[in-house]
């Protein structure tokens, strides 16, 4: 099959949940003889020296398409700015589809959404839409980038040959809200690769085993001010690492620092990937998630791969993924800073019954959330699609 994949930032992934969640599905997909183009910005791109040399990264040039782990990379130009970013780089990229005899247009997220009238009826291409969140409800958006996302929540209920969620809850609501059949087919998780102590916690001033961590960009809706309130509350030797950066937060980002700045035990690292992430993760003691809205974060499924013990908010998607609370995965009511800094002393106050906790439900994570079997879930999916714009 010949599939187009339009309306994540780029690869390789470096920061951002749907371009891991394409990079891993993509480069699947790609290995078992399907054709893969990924749409990319050109503001969006990786560090060639940091790509280990066996997914044979060549970075797009002038005009002619890159190569990624067996994928085609395309850039297409993409004017800087706040959502306006996102929504003509998304337009370019489906314009781009045309004509070019794609099997399936496949596009990631509610605002590129906008755009599948246009591969629906002026191609043949099948159309597949992956719902990662309920992007309209998130606090960065002012009313214009608001109404615009309602829109494209509206056309994917109605637009799309093939429907598909990445948690039971957005297939709840998918259900119960909009009557839309959905096909669940959660995100995977990463593959684990240890990294031994050495220049990245150096240079942050971390000890292995000596800090909690929140990872994720710095937006409202993940609440990383939350997890300073809490920690500020805990009577603790343990810093606080807050990896991660601005995405079009600056105001809200420079908040946060603020309030760092006055606890000395945290630290802000900015956006870290790769093998320096690798090493965070690795020797981390706690991993923190106060999200207040989520689809299926990657993020959780990366600390479930490390086997850190985790305090998150007990909204749905958390729940999915860690189950009830207890010893090694402790849940708190969002929002309640007292009730997270409560599950932070619960978790630090026996290390070794946290550990064995997050260990067990690694193990049950691990069995249920799989890449391997999201690609074959997926090419369900593409094969039904497929056929019926056939007929």
């Amino acid at each position: 099959m010949r599939i187009a994949m339009v309306g994540l930032r780029g690869l390789p992934a470096t920061f951002g949940g749907i371009e891991k969640h394409v990079e891993e599905l993509g480069s699947r997909l790609a290995a078992a003889g399907h054709e893969v183009t990924v749409y990319c910005r050109p503001s969006y791109a990786a560090d060639p020296d940091a790509i280990p040399p066996e997914f044979g990264y060549a970075p797009p040039l002038r005009g002619r398409p890159g190569r990624y782990r067996g994928m085609i990379l395309r850039n297409l130009p993409a004017p800087e700015g706040k959502g306006l970013e996102a929504f003509v780089h998304s337009g370019l990229a489906v314009a781009a589809t045309l004509g070019r005899g794609y099997d399936i247009v496949h596009f990631h997220a509610l605002g590129p959404g906008l755009f599948t009238p246009i591969p629906k009826y002026l191609s043949r291409a099948g159309v597949v839409q992956t719902i990662h969140g309920l992007d309209d409800e998130r606090g960065k958006w002012g009313r214009v980038a608001k109404l615009l996302l309602s829109t494209g929540r509206g056309l994917s209920v109605r637009v799309p040959d093939e429907v598909i969620v990445v948690s039971r809850d957005l297939r709840f609501t998918y259900r119960d809200v909009h009557d839309r059949h959905t096909t669940y087919i959660p995100n995977g998780g990463p593959s684990v690769r240890p990294v031994a102590p050495g220049a990245t916690l150096e240079r942050f001033g971390l000890t292995p085993g000596g800090y909690a961590m929140f990872l994720g960009r710095l937006v409202p809706e993940k609440d990383p001010g939350l997890a300073l309130q809490a920690f500020a509350q805990v009577d603790t030797e343990l810093r606080l690492a807050v990896v991660g950066d601005s995405a079009n937060t600056d105001d809200f980002t420079a908040q946060l620092r603020e309030l760092a700045g006055r606890d000395p035990r945290v630290v802000m690292t900015g956006y870290v990937y790769g093998e320096a992430l690798a090493e965070l993760l690795t020797s981390a003691a706690l991993f923190i998630q106060p999200s207040q809205l989520e689809g299926l974060p990657i993020t959780l499924l990366e600390a479930a791969a490390y086997r850190l013990p985790v305090v998150v908010s007990d909204i749905p998607p958390h729940l999915e993924v860690v189950g009830a609370d207890g010893p090694g995965h402790r849940v708190f009511p969002v929002g309640d800073a007292g009730a997270l800094a409560a599950a932070i002393k619960q978790e630090l106050a026996d290390p070794q019954v946290s550990q064995e906790g997050a260990a067990q439900w690694s193990a049950d994570v691990a069995e249920h959330y799989d890449w391997d079997q999201a690609t074959e879930a997926l090419l369900t999916v593409y094969r039904r699609a497929a056929t019926r714009r056939k007929r």
